[in-house]
């Protein structure tokens, strides 16, 4: 008599997201959301957007090695993490990733508006992709790029919002400035 085998458990899809922003500069908000999506995802691409609009300070190839930089000393939890520049629509660039989730942080209801809007017109575009919003942290909630970016023109201490090496480069870029 033959042993009735179990048939193979179908392997569940994989969780792919994608957290896409300017950086510009990448602050301890946006690490505290990465390292958090990092434990609900099988893999997280941080997409860093060209944005010629916001007028970065940092060049593309600037802030995605920042990001590289500061995202190689995460504890990933077992997940994939990469840091890929891109400048096409983000809902193409979640299809060409193989992704099936925008992970997108929330500071304030000001940020729920915009974001509320972008995410009815990506599912509107794709509706095989969920849109994710992951609340900031009480402490990083109102850490902004751009207010970052005004602290350090102006000669304020920026230490406590970005990462040690980020805050260096920004200090840095204001002096060559």
């Amino acid at each position: 008599m033959k042993a009735k085998t179990k048939p193979a458990m179908p392997k569940a899809r994989d969780r792919i997201a994608i957290y896409p922003g300017t950086f510009d500069p990448v602050t301890n908000g946006h690490m505290d959301i990465i390292a958090r999506s990092l434990k609900i995802v099988d893999k997280l691409v941080v997409a860093v957007a060209v944005n010629a609009g916001k007028g970065p300070l940092f060049s593309l190839k600037e802030r995605t090695e920042m990001c590289r930089s500061e995202v190689a000393a995460l504890d990933t939890n077992g997940a994939q993490v990469e840091v890929v520049p891109f400048d096409n629509l983000l809902m193409d660039f979640v299809v060409s990733q193989g992704a099936n989730l925008i992970i997108r942080g929330l500071r304030a209801v000001s940020d729920f508006e915009y974001e509320f809007q972008m995410a009815g017109m990506n599912t509107r575009l794709n509706a095989k992709v969920e849109t994710m919003f992951l609340m900031a942290s009480e402490k990083h909630q109102f850490i902004a790029s751009r207010l970052v970016k005004e602290v350090a023109r102006l000669g304020g201490d920026i230490s406590s919002f970005v990462p040690a090496a980020v805050n260096q480069r920004v200090i840095k870029k204001y002096k060559t400035a």
